[in-house]
């Protein structure tokens, strides 16, 4: 493209800068997690007992740190809304960027699907309603709100977010009272191997809880995508990740530890409202009322990030030329209309199948996927490009990365363990999405390269800037 064709496709494609400050950020992390909290996480403890999901939600949460802290030396460095794609694509190329946006992608357009399907039936517990029309219904209201512009979604979601830790501390408060050690251990010990009082279903319980530890960290890597609205990317987005990461281990310890030790291990594993279960345990009953609605809001406050999230991630693959140029379109108030709404009716038809297990076990794969090849363009860059200014610089280097990577390929392998279908069917997904590419989207790139990309985007924003 010319310089001025360059300009004019772009002044298209502008986001709205400024917006988010480190603590919005921060907030926006905690929300794409948040109703990980309240359900889902404490299925792992049927798999593997309380023991084992204790190990393995350390693991993961040593998974979930190295990752972020690598994130946050990349997302200062290549401060675009891209996200994982972006740094993976300085690292390795348009191909690789567009394998590790495409997993991203697949989480992304797949998390909501499953979320408004855990929606509608804390709906239905509440109102007795459910169904495609509860779907629909919690897909249009909230598109409604981002489509009204990202200042004030992003101020929405604090709010709603804010709800949920607030029922997440109360029960703390409580639990803590009923806490007995002994409840941790009620799961029956098996003949598996390795089975004990502490891994009552062995070591292989362990590897099947992986991908239920990843539900109390899932998504918190989606903080760069908000980069390019940042009031300061290079200061903002780390300390809004690191931030956010350092909160949900909070969150996620008193969770893990709380609510078993006072509902008991064995019932907590088969509960869909755990929290709520705890507190009826411990005689409870009007709190549990008040976090069952709470809950709720957890459920939207994740719901209403990730669409947030995945509508950036598909606007930088636009904008790039990996996906369809049209889709990167933004409106007058700077949103990207079209990226919001075509992953929504996709997701909107996969809830249909009202299969969430299955629908979040997909989206952990692709997550697991993103996982390494991030933690992979870290190593790559640090060795790659060691000039590169990096206004902040990950503890640990390339070893950090290294961890993160080796434990997200284990984790990968973890959901193959637990539900073989859903590793295949997002292989196959994948598969589709890497086929676009090779055979039609690698020869349609606006740019051939992450440098001439950015300096592309570099030079039409100065000359925007000067137009005005």
């Amino acid at each position: 493209m010319s310089t001025n064709n360059n300009t004019e496709y772009l002044a298209k494609r502008q986001l709205k800068r400024g917006t988010a400050g480190w603590l919005l950020l921060a907030g926006l992390g905690v929300s794409y997690v948040i109703s990980g909290d309240f359900a889902g996480w404490n299925f792992g403890i049927a798999e593997a007992g309380w023991g084992g999901f204790a190990i393995a939600a350390v693991l993961m949460a040593v998974m979930y740190l190295a990752l972020v802290l690598s994130l946050a030396e990349m997302s200062a460095a290549i401060p675009a809304a891209g996200g994982g794609y972006s740094f993976a694509r300085q690292a390795m190329g348009p191909a690789g960027g567009y394998l590790t946006g495409l997993a991203v992608l697949i989480e992304y357009a797949l998390a909501p699907a499953a979320i408004v399907i855990f929606i509608g039936s804390a709906v239905e517990a509440l109102t007795g309603f459910n169904g495609p029309w509860v779907y629909a219904l919690f897909y249009l209201l909230f598109l409604g709100i981002h489509l009204a512009g990202v200042g004030e979604a992003l101020k929405v979601m604090m709010v709603i977010s804010g709800l949920a830790v607030l029922a997440i501390i109360a029960t703390a408060f409580v639990l803590i009272t009923n806490f007995d050690a002994s409840r941790l251990f009620d799961v029956p010990v098996t003949d598996a191997v390795g089975a004990s009082e502490f891994l009552p279903l062995g070591w292989y319980g362990v590897w099947a809880a992986l991908p239920f530890a990843m539900w109390l960290f899932l998504a918190v890597e989606g903080v760069p995508l908000a980069a390019e609205e940042a009031k300061d990317p290079a200061k903002d987005v780390p300390k809004g990740i690191i931030g956010a990461m350092i909160f949900l281990l909070f969150t996620a310890f008193l969770v893990v530890v709380l609510v078993p030790g006072a509902g008991g291990a064995a019932a907590m594993g088969a509960s869909a409202v755990p929290l709520v279960d705890a507190l009826n345990a411990s005689g409870s009953e009007g709190l549990a009322t008040v976090v069952n609605i709470l809950g709720l809001a957890g459920l939207v406050a994740s719901f209403f990030s990730i669409i947030y999230g995945y509508s950036r991630l598909v606007f930088a693959l636009s904008r790039a030329g990996y996906l369809p140029r049209s889709l990167s379109i933004t409106t007058n108030r700077k949103v990207p209309a079209r990226a919001l709404i075509v992953p929504a009716v996709f997701g909107f038809l996969v809830s249909l199948s009202g299969e969430g297990d299955l629908i979040l076990a997909m989206a952990v794969v692709g997550a697991t996927l993103s996982y390494a090849l991030m933690a992979l363009s870290h190593i790559l860059l640090r060795v790659k490009q060691p000039d590169l200014p990096r206004p902040y610089k990950t503890p640990g280097g390339v070893v950090t990365s290294s961890i993160a990577l080796v434990l997200s390929l284990i984790a990968l392998t973890g959901v193959y363990a637990f539900d073989p279908r859903a590793f295949l069917y997002t292989m196959v997904l994948f598969i589709v999405g890497a086929a676009y590419y090779f055979g039609y989207s690698s020869k349609h790139l606006v740019a051939k390269s992450a440098d001439e990309e950015f300096a592309m985007l570099a030079n039409a924003e100065s000359d925007l800037e000067m137009a005005k």
